[in-house]
């Protein structure tokens, strides 16, 4: 049996932590829809990204004297690790705090090939940066005490606390789903429409998540090849960076960077590059489902900003939103011909293939192949 959430909901709020933070993470799930239906919008925050939770906690801690609780994917946690030793450390400002890590790539778990060398240092990392911890799972009959402990050295020593959670640790959390009723397109449509278009000499980078599964589905289906893909598997957010280097070695050759609105949010800073630089050849796809539908749909925070203004403030140069399938198939080859650098939003409805698989190509042959193809000319 695993941990009913509202149980361990109900005991954080026993303890007077009241105040939630983080990046959803698909271990964590159950416990994050039992957050998001209890508490209210000014309490949980769901942060672009782990060091800004980290940072959120912090000035909740210094307004309110109290601490709170944010959750992460241990992929994440590279995010946090600068805002954990410079800011909240003991040695720094010394601020309590408890963290929940999802430990994905748990040896002896199967998981996918991104999460499994994360997951082989997770405890030795923790240890390196001296931050206390324990771990929970499914048939832990201690983990009550081990959630007060936690809370009880965070406050007592003015300090974080992290809980690594096992894989299956939580029970299901019931919710009621709406059905959401939109004329969008889910995400899978666009992308055939997308790989349809794209030239043949281009090369795509896709983000994290369910964008590059489906385009290697697509792929897949049509029996094309994949060695034109670069599927950035792990490093959320980052696929827009990959895709500016490329783009900056390779200018007579056009790089398609397809996003997603949880990566964009996570590491935005890196459209001020691509703007500085000015690649000519780089065109940045955003795929706006307004969710994190890869860790369970919890919304980003993408709908509380104009997405295309900002990018133009950031000197893209050809600027479109879309939300029809016609107006991409439309509009798709005249983005592409114009100069970069571009940026394509498209606007989208959350769903996606419950079959759904994953690349079957190793990521080191991935990339080698990928390197094969961009020496030719």
């Amino acid at each position: 049996m695993g941990i009913q959430p509202l149980q361990f909901f109900r005991l954080l709020a026993d303890r007077k932590v009241n105040f939630f933070t983080g990046v959803p993470d698909s271990l964590l799930k159950q416990l994050c829809l039992c957050i998001a239906a209890n508490v209210s919008s000014d309490k949980h925050i769901i942060a672009a990204n782990e060091g800004n939770a980290i940072a959120l906690a912090t000035g909740y801690h210094l307004g309110t004297g109290k601490m709170a609780l944010i959750y992460m994917q241990n992929s994440g946690l590279g995010n946090a690790i600068n805002p954990l030793l410079s800011l909240a450390d003991p040695e720094v400002y010394s601020i309590p705090m408890l963290i929940l890590i999802g430990w994905r790539g748990e040896p002896g778990v199967n998981d996918e090939p991104q999460h499994i060398k994360q997951g082989k240092v997770q405890l030795d990392l923790l240890d390196s940066i001296n931050l206390p911890y324990d771990i929970i799972f499914a048939d832990d009959a201690k983990w009550k005490q081990k959630i007060t402990k936690g809370i009880d050295v965070a406050i007592s020593e003015n300090r974080p606390y992290a809980i690594v959670v096992k894989k299956g640790t939580f029970e299901k959390y019931s919710v009621i789903e709406t059905e959401v009723k939109s004329e969008l397109m889910v995400r899978e449509e666009a992308l055939e429409i997308l790989l349809k278009h794209i030239p043949n000499d281009a090369v795509i980078v896709s983000t994290t998540g369910k964008t590059s599964r489906e385009i290697f589905e697509i792929r897949e289906k049509n029996n094309e090849p994949h060695f034109k893909d670069f599927l950035t598997v792990g490093s959320m957010g980052h696929c827009s960076s990959i895709a500016l280097g490329i783009a900056l070695a390779q200018p007579e050759r056009k790089v398609i960077c397809i996003d997603g609105d949880g990566a964009f949010l996570m590491h935005m800073g890196s459209i001020a590059a691509i703007g500085k630089s000015q690649p000519k050849n780089l065109y940045h796809i955003l795929m706006n489902n307004y969710v994190h539908e890869s860790v369970g749909g919890q919304e980003t925070a993408i709908d509380s900003i104009d997405v295309q203004r900002i990018v133009k403030s950031a000197n893209y140069k050809n600027i479109i939103g879309i939300d029809t399938p016609e107006n991409l198939s439309r509009y798709i080859l005249r983005f592409l011909e114009n100069d970069g650098p571009g940026f394509l939003e498209i606007r989208l409805k959350p769903g996606s293939r419950t079959e759904l698989g994953r690349p079957t190509i190793k990521p080191i042959d991935n990339k080698y192949n990928l390197i094969e193809f961009l020496q030719k000319k």
